[in-house]
């Protein structure tokens, strides 16, 4: 029998999860003329989860575009520690996978190809799970996280449950980070997103240094932490769950090297090495390939790797607080590096969280009183300290 003919296309997007997304709406908006096709083994895009970010993370113009994506938004959020609570005029913005979906496979239409497996990717094409072949000029990989081995990580595991209420839960806005609660597994806090007045998405978050994720053990946490609040659950209307990198250290060269694709989202390192959320460099990285004046497999791939890079080299500062939290600080004690973070003003905050931290902002976060034990953050002043065989001096 012969094997049907290929499908030609322009670009071809392995994966259909934020990255892959945003860079096919930023294409048919600003070249309509290509043929943009989205490959998806799963039946929807965006898998199920739930994509937040500070109105201050990304330009103007960036949140223009996103702005039909966005299905909730604030006009700031709070903050728990057991030592200090405060609330920040910061807006606050969410996008869930349904919306995302909604939109994105209304822009591809018949070029959004849900519930289809990939056997192989090329330069020059893909080969589908069903024998179907895809041929473009440019092949981009955006099917998740991968293994990393030339990055040393910590994680931030999370289970979130979309809850409806019995009677409303009385929140006006978002609360990003309750670390009141019993500190499991690291660094542990409650994130909760109010939705409708009788409904909440509560995530459980752990800040640890494995990646295993008990989701058992992580529902039962949620209950118990509705129960504490006066929270009468009526329904589990859905569940999400993630696995996020926080990078401490590691050779971006090496991993690049090691890169056989043009590959984006995690798998390109591009994530806020913080707090794991990958939405803002997403944004930056889909109107920067969609600028490119020739869009092929190895151009999209120099794109992305040399600003994989040069944002990694800039984050440094931040894969150093990330070593104080995993390295330096005991497990059940991290929650106080966070507690004295949130006593900075809130332009430090709004910038840091940008990642457009100034020489000034450093100092003002390290300075005072240290809240790990000094001798063990000098231990982990050096990437090389927590590099396999590296200087452990």
């Amino acid at each position: 029998m012969a094997s049907p003919p290929a499908t030609r296309a322009d670009v071809v997007l392995v994966g259909g999860g934020l990255a892959s997304g945003l860079i096919a709406l930023r294409l048919k908006a600003l070249r309509p003329a290509l043929t943009v096709i989205v490959v998806e083994k799963d039946a929807t895009l965006g898998g199920r989860h739930t994509w937040s970010h500070f109105a201050s993370d990304v330009s103007e113009e960036i949140g223009a575009w996103l702005a039909p994506l966005i299905a909730h938004r604030w006009d700031g959020y709070e903050v728990r520690f057991p030592g200090h609570r405060r609330a920040l005029t910061t807006p606050y913005r969410a996008i869930p996978s349904d919306r995302f979906h909604e939109v994105v496979s209304g822009v591809l239409g018949s070029d959004a190809w849900t519930g289809v497996g990939v056997a192989a990717l090329a330069d020059d094409g893909v080969t589908l799970a069903d024998g179907r072949v895809l041929e473009a000029p440019c092949v981009i990989d955006g099917r998740g996280p991968a293994p990393a081995p030339h990055l040393v990580l910590g994680w931030q595991k999370f289970l979130g449950q979309e809850l409806e209420l019995a009677a409303p839960h009385g929140l006006t806005r978002p609360i990003v980070m309750d670390a009141t609660v019993d500190q499991l597994d690291g660094y542990r806090f409650l994130y909760t997103l109010p939705l409708s007045a009788t409904r909440l998405l509560v995530e459980d978050t752990r800040y640890s240094d494995g990646e295993a994720l008990d989701r058992a053990a992580l529902a039962a946490d949620i209950a118990a932490y509705a129960a504490a609040q006066g929270w009468a659950i009526k329904a589990v209307v859905r569940e999400e769950d993630g696995v996020l990198p926080i990078a401490l250290a590691g050779d971006i060269d090496a991993h690049w090297r090691a890169a056989d694709t043009a590959q984006v989202g995690l798998r390109a390192a591009l994530f806020q090495p913080i707090t794991g959320y990958s939405l803002p460099d997403a944004a930056r990285l889909a109107d920067e390939i969609a600028a490119l004046p020739l869009l092929t497999t190895a151009t999209v791939r120099a794109c992305v790797e040399a600003r994989s890079k040069q944002r990694w080299r800039e984050r440094a500062y931040y894969r150093l607080l990330n070593r104080m939290l995993f390295k330096a600080a005991t497990p059940g004690r991290r929650f106080i590096v966070l507690e004295r973070f949130y006593r900075l003003s809130q332009g430090l905050v709004e910038r840091f969280y940008a990642g457009r931290i100034t020489l000034a902002d450093k100092a003002r976060i390290l300075i005072g009183k240290p809240p790990v034990p000094i001798a063990a953050a000098m231990a982990v002043l050096s990437e090389r300290s927590v590099l396999p065989g590296g200087d452990k001096a």
